[in-house]
């Protein structure tokens, strides 16, 4: 029986996800920096997964790119929008998902759908960092941790106000709170829930539905997928290839 495979390429501004995927079964998946030439980040995860996999090229029946950088590719088949593979992805996930918030490196999106997994309606915020990946990282940077640890720091913490959500100006705030003696607890916990607010004035603008799927690099912060359900009193899934959502269902739309 002939295997088909097909790959799914989500070229973020922070990371590039790649996904192998045979008879719409997921084979592997990767994630690296994207780097200064996402071109050449592809290329070099693209013939590290077929040597890995002891594949060749002629073995691919097709490869889909998506997101930020897809159209730097030029030896993809077919280049499809965030927004489309998505919602593929989170169906594949979790099918009974009918939203989709994700929160990526340099922007968030949330996502409606209807009860084919056909999108109803989005909304993107896209043209500042702020509540995104990089906000945080920026954050965390100044309060001199890990991202890995603000989650379990919240949990501990009572949250402070974050009044700006701008990462030069909250930056200079949590360096000001610093000073002030604020715990680092109370000051992630306040971070958390300030990106919380974000979200929540984003997916305001949509209808959620009951079953909404967390997808992106924060997927895997616990303590912000709590705050969001609590916030939004809405059931939140997540998955742990939720991050390579995008870049399944690229491969699924392959």
């Amino acid at each position: 029986m002939l295997k088909l495979y097909t790959i799914g390429i989500d070229i973020g501004s922070v990371a590039t996800k790649i996904v192998l995927m045979k008879d719409k079964k997921i084979v592997e998946y990767r994630v690296c920096p994207s780097g200064w030439n996402p071109k050449e980040t592809c290329e070099s995860l693209v013939d590290d997964m077929l040597y890995n996999n002891d594949l060749n090229k002629k073995d691919i029946k097709s490869i889909v790119a998506t997101g930020y950088g897809r159209v730097a590719l030029d030896f993809v088949d077919k280049k499809i929008t965030e927004i489309t593979c998505h919602a593929k992805g989170a169906k594949f996930l979790n099918e009974k998902t009918s939203a989709i918030i994700d929160i990526g490196g340099q922007d968030s999106k949330a996502i409606e759908l209807d009860d084919d997994g056909r999108v109803l309606n989005f909304i993107m915020n896209d043209k500042c960092a702020a509540g995104t990946g990089r906000f945080l990282e920026v954050i965390c940077n100044a309060m001199d941790i890990d991202v890995e640890e603000l989650s379990d720091m919240a949990y501990n913490g009572t949250p402070v106000k974050i009044n700006s959500m701008c990462t030069v100006f909250a930056e200079s705030e949590i360096i000001s709170l610093k000073s002030k003696g604020a715990k680092k607890e109370d000051i992630a916990s306040g971070l958390v829930h300030s990106i919380v607010d974000k979200v929540s004035s984003l997916t305001s603008k949509i209808n959620l539905n009951e079953e909404v799927f967390f997808s992106g690099g924060l997927c895997t912060n616990k303590y912000l997928k709590d705050a969001l359900q609590k916030r939004l009193n809405k059931k939140i899934n997540t998955d742990d290839r939720a991050q390579f959502t995008g870049a399944i269902g690229a491969a699924l739309l392959g």
